[in-house]
């Protein structure tokens, strides 16, 4: 079964990409392709410079540690962590300087300084979803990769979210330069982007 066929996509440093499609065409498919968490039957993939299929389980932990973020729909925060413990984790298992402070600073950019030691159970959605965005914006990645950030949110919620990570990619503190890759199945937030592509039939076309 071909789930992905002839693709050929390039996405630069800084650029803002949304990927449309309806559910089951591949979309979260080309994110684990792209973020080297799966592997693909033909062709290759490249993640900031180098080729995903010269490298092992640990290489590829490696080149994405501290240099790729996630945000999910279901946000995957740890539940016994607090809000500013599930920030540092990630700073603190890349040897990141000063992990301490960019922690507090990515929480204070997501406007939650108030509730860092509150746990998962503790905040609203909006507020679980901008902890995952502080911990994947915290280690200053070269690219974010976002599936469907805004699905478990309602409108007004999820405009605020897309608002945060289209606004921490372009901040100097946090993430500069970095490309932002968003899967999701709402037009009005992929119109944010810079560029739209929609996934039909295992294929990529670009939209105006």
């Amino acid at each position: 079964m071909t789930i992905l066929a002839a693709l050929d996509l390039e996405i630069n440093a800084g650029e803002a990409v949304a990927i449309l499609g309806a559910s089951g065409s591949g979309k979260s498919t080309l994110l684990g392709l792209l973020a080297g968490l799966d592997d693909a039957s033909s062709g290759e993939v490249w993640l900031c410079g180098r080729r995903i299929a010269d490298l092992d389980e640990d290489g590829r932990a490696e080149l994405r540690a501290g240099r790729v973020g996630f945000v999910f729909q279901n946000f995957q925060l740890l539940q016994t962590l607090t809000a500013r413990e599930n920030v540092l984790l990630p700073l603190e298992l890349t040897g990141a300087p000063d992990a301490a402070r960019r922690a507090d600073d990515a929480l204070e950019r997501v406007g939650l300084t108030p509730r860092a030691g509150h746990y998962p159970r503790q905040l609203s959605g909006g507020e679980q979803q901008r902890v995952a965005i502080a911990r994947a914006y915290a280690p200053r990645p070269a690219v974010l990769f976002a599936d469907e950030p805004t699905g478990n949110l309602d409108q007004t919620t999820g405009e605020h979210i897309i608002d945060l990570l289209l606004d921490l990619r372009r901040d100097a503190g946090l993430g500069s330069g970095a490309a932002l890759v968003l899967v999701t199945h709402d037009p009005q937030l992929a119109e944010r982007c810079d560029r739209r592509l929609r996934m039909h039939d295992g294929r990529l076309e670009t939209l105006a």
